[in-house]
């Protein structure tokens, strides 16, 4: 009795995400999250198919891993089949089932040991599947979890039909920066403290994604080990596929100074120089650099640029501090809240400034921030929860900086 009141309840909240939510895509995530949470599981895929190839592509995942770069070809493995067939599958040992292909889940670092996988029915078509895979405790799923999961995908179903959720499939993006279970430990008195728990996390070429996440709960950290300000305790770092994790000092001097462009929550302008000199300081660094007066234009500074950091406001000193991360033209910009210190209307300045980059500068643009409703801007947003990644999203329509309330 109490289990059929808990995946009652569960269908209910399923229903009231769908039904009531703003965003349809926002709604689906929420609703795999409440699947997952309900079935205790450790994690869960919604798959999405692109007619175009022919293959499926993964919208939303919880769990530990990233697969936003996998994808399945219709027909093959258990998320192909099940969306071939529109038959579902439970699977209790996905090791010795030839059903379950192991190099989607596995290979990212995720072991799939029981696996449910349910096809996304809508009145005329199949559209992809929902999986969820391994109980926490160990234990297999059974009927009555297959039929919440059923159930869960049918409202899905009918609902993306009835609200027409169009999915832009983004042409495959290169891997820039690759996290591959990553550590960070140290020593804090007598103990050990974990920072970083066995992060897999991929950032790719010209994208813009959103870090979330408590305090304390390690973004910061893993957003450092990118950027070359930290080292990670275990694990790999790959820069375009060469192995960064344990760089000579003179490696990351010269990573820090030709890839990597930093955007700090405190502006760290030097007070004695005007903004374009900031920002010229910034571009003497490198050899192949933008015009410091170019910078500064784009962030739309061009009449405060003999001014210094004292007469500027604090959304200007911002710009300016984004001027000297583009200066570089660096692959790839860490910004770390910044946003945190300034009101809505200077807030959204800045977004529309690093909206800019990402689509007109060809950067990589990842941002740690506490500020949920800065994700909507995103292509992905990464969940972090006690120094591992929880969820995986994929936003099918960013929103323009414009858009944003809180």
């Amino acid at each position: 009795m109490a289990e059929e009141k808990r995946f009652t309840k569960a269908t209910w909240r399923i229903m009231e995400q769908l039904y009531e939510a703003d965003s349809l895509d926002e709604a689906l995530s929420r609703c795999l999250e409440i699947i997952v949470d309900t079935l205790n599981s450790e994690a869960g895929a919604v798959w999405y198919l692109d007619k175009n190839t022919n293959r499926l592509i993964p919208l939303f995942f919880t769990g530990p891993v990233d697969i936003s770069g996998m994808t399945v070809e219709r027909g093959s493995g258990m998320e192909g089949m099940v969306t071939e067939t529109g038959e579902s599958v439970i699977i209790e040992d996905a090791a010795a089932d030839k059903r379950y292909d192991p190099s989607v889940l596995n290979d990212k670092g995720l072991k799939a040991r029981s696996v449910i996988c349910v096809p996304l029915n809508t009145l005329h078509d199949i559209i992809g599947c929902v999986q969820i895979v391994n109980k926490k405790d160990g234990s297999l799923y059974d009927g009555e979890e297959l039929k919440l999961c059923e159930h869960m995908a049918s409202l899905a179903a009918i609902t993306i039909e009835e609200k027409g959720l169009l999915v832009e499939v983004k042409e495959e993006k290169e891997v820039l920066a690759e996290l591959k279970n990553v550590t960070k430990k140290f020593q804090s008195g007598d103990g050990v403290s974990h920072v970083l728990n066995g992060v897999n996390l991929e950032i790719y070429k010209n994208e813009f994604v959103v870090i979330l996440g408590e305090s304390g709960c390690g973004k910061t950290t893993m957003m450092n080990i990118v950027g070359g300000m930290d080292d990670l305790t275990e694990g790999m770092l790959l820069i375009e596929g060469k192995d960064f994790s344990h760089p000579t000092d003179a490696e990351l001097t010269a990573y820090r100074r030709k890839y990597v462009g930093f955007i700090f929550q405190s502006y760290n302008l030097m007070p004695n120089l005007t903004a374009l000199e900031n920002v010229q300081f910034i571009a003497e660094l490198v050899k192949d650099h933008m015009k410091p007066e170019e910078a500064i234009e784009k962030v739309g500074l061009k009449d405060k640029a003999n001014s210094f950091p004292g007469q500027m406001s604090g959304g200007q000193q911002q710009r300016v501090s984004i001027a000297r991360a583009i200066v570089k033209k660096p692959k790839l910009i860490l910004a770390d809240e910044p946003t945190a210190a300034l009101d809505y209307n200077t807030s959204i300045e800045v977004l529309k400034v690093i909206e800019d980059i990402v689509k007109n500068q060809g950067s990589t643009v990842m941002m740690v921030t506490h500020n949920q409703e800065i994700a909507k801007m995103a292509d992905r947003v990464v969940k972090v929860r006690d120094g591992r990644i929880a969820s995986v999203k994929t936003n099918t329509h960013p929103l323009h900086a414009e858009e944003l309330v809180w």
